[in-house]
Order: C-alpha cells, then structure tokens, then sequence
C-alpha cells in the first residue's frame, strides 16, 4: 500500500542532512524535471518582483526568496520532517517509534510541486513553491508533470493498493488511475453535509496515522474503512475509489 499525502506551504527550516542530492530521491525517472525546476527556482529567486508573482508571494517576501536561492546548498531534513501544518500534526510522526517510522517511510509519498512526489523518508531542503504557480516561460506545473508523474507514480505501485489523499491540485500533477481518494465531509445537526478546510486535513492526517499504525495490508476500500473505523473514524465508503470520513 502507499499513501500519496499534500505537501504543505509551511515547512520546516534547518536540517540534519547534506546538500540536495536529487539522485537520493525515489521515482528516480523524475530526476531531470526536478533539475530544471530547482535551477529556475534559484534563478528565479534573484529576481524578486517577477518571484513574488510567479509564487504568489506578498510584500514580505524575502525569506522565502533566499530558502529558494539556497536550494542547492542549504541543508535537508526527511521529507516528513520537512513538511508542517494540520495535516501533519495529526499524522504525528514526531512520536512515531523505530518501527513505525520505518513502516511511514515504507508506506508513505508526499506529492510537491518541486519534486512531484518524494518518498516520505527523501532527504529534501525547505523551498516555496505550490501546485497552482506558474514559472516565467513555462506551461502550468499541471502540464510540466503529467506525462512524467503519473506513469512514474502507476508503474512504482503496480500491484499496491494507492490512497490518494492529496488535494485536487496535486492530484492533477499525476494522476494513479483506481487509486482510493478519501473525502472529508462535516455533518450539520440538520443531516446536511459540507467541507471545511481545517477538518479536511486533520482528519486526512488521522487517516493517515492510522493506515502507517496498522499491521493489515488492505487491498480494497473497504478494507481501508474497516482500519479508519477501528482508529475512531466514522467512514462511509462512497464507491470503490472513494472513502467518505465524516466529522
């Protein structure tokens, strides 16, 4: 089974590890993208104005300019250390012990906008770039990654059951075709359903943590709902590709 999480804008500073190694990173077919798009981004960076737009940067943008300036030599952290927010404070993989690190690393990607999709144990720098930017003299990031990111990501898991619990946005940068999607929806007092932002990610983190606990190897949804439902969540399962989590 493999987990395709969202990255997030928030990210850790600092790091443990050595330089960016792209040759380190999983999905190694990806390797050539990703050299082009960290040397725009460090080009990029120099130029402030035209970075603030391309990014979707405010007026206190210097701190993110000089994380992408120093993508080549600033130190790494596994990616998911690298990456903060909701979502991750509900995976809580700071506490996870030896074995359930190894079992998150195992089950575990993390799509980017930079990377396409890293292994949740790929040594990556912190960086600022998000699926709907728009690099100077480039087609959507959409574009750039499609043809090379979802064969990579269908020929990786061949056999495997995928949840795909990324946001739509990076859904588009490769797709897995059958992958499970998980939707996240608040029940009103009055039966009606909606989706709200922060439950989304929490619960999806929660999922998460409870897909890297188990020691089942699910191979359908409802095997998924089946291990949500003992970690506390309350499922429904929509269809064969999709897991509704209620809050």
């Amino acid at each position: 089974m493999l987990v395709l999480l969202p990255p997030s804008e928030t990210k850790s500073d600092g790091g443990h590890g050595g330089p960016l190694d792209l040759d380190a990173l999983a999905f190694e077919s990806l390797t050539g993208i990703r050299d082009e798009l960290v040397d725009e981004l460090v080009k990029l960076a120099g130029d402030p104005d035209a970075a603030r737009v391309a990014l979707g940067l405010g007026k206190n943008a210097e701190p993110e300019l000089a994380r992408n300036a120093a993508l080549r030599s600033s130190p790494t952290l596994p990616a998911l250390e690298r990456y903060t927010g909701v979502l991750y404070d509900a995976l809580g993989a700071a506490a996870f012990t030896r074995a359930q690190r190894a079992k998150a690393e195992a089950r575990l990607a993390i799509g980017s906008a930079l990377f396409g999709v890293v292994r949740a144990g790929d040594p990556i720098p912190t960086y600022r770039l998000s699926g709907g930017s728009k690099l100077p003299g480039r087609p959507t990031l959409a574009a750039v990654w499609r043809d090379s990111l979802g064969p990579a990501l269908s020929e990786a898991t061949a056999g495997e059951l995928v949840v795909d619990l990324r946001s739509g946005t990076y859904q588009q940068l490769g797709r897995v075709p059958g992958a499970v999607t998980a939707t996240v929806l608040t029940e009103h007092d009055d039966g009606s359903r909606t989706v709200v932002s922060h439950f989304n990610k929490h619960h999806k983190g929660l999922l998460a943590r409870a897909l890297v606990m188990t020691r089942a190897e699910p191979t359908d949804v409802r095997a998924l709902a089946r291990i949500a439902r003992k970690a506390g969540l309350r499922t429904e399962v929509a269809s064969e590709t999709e897991l509704v989590v209620l809050t």
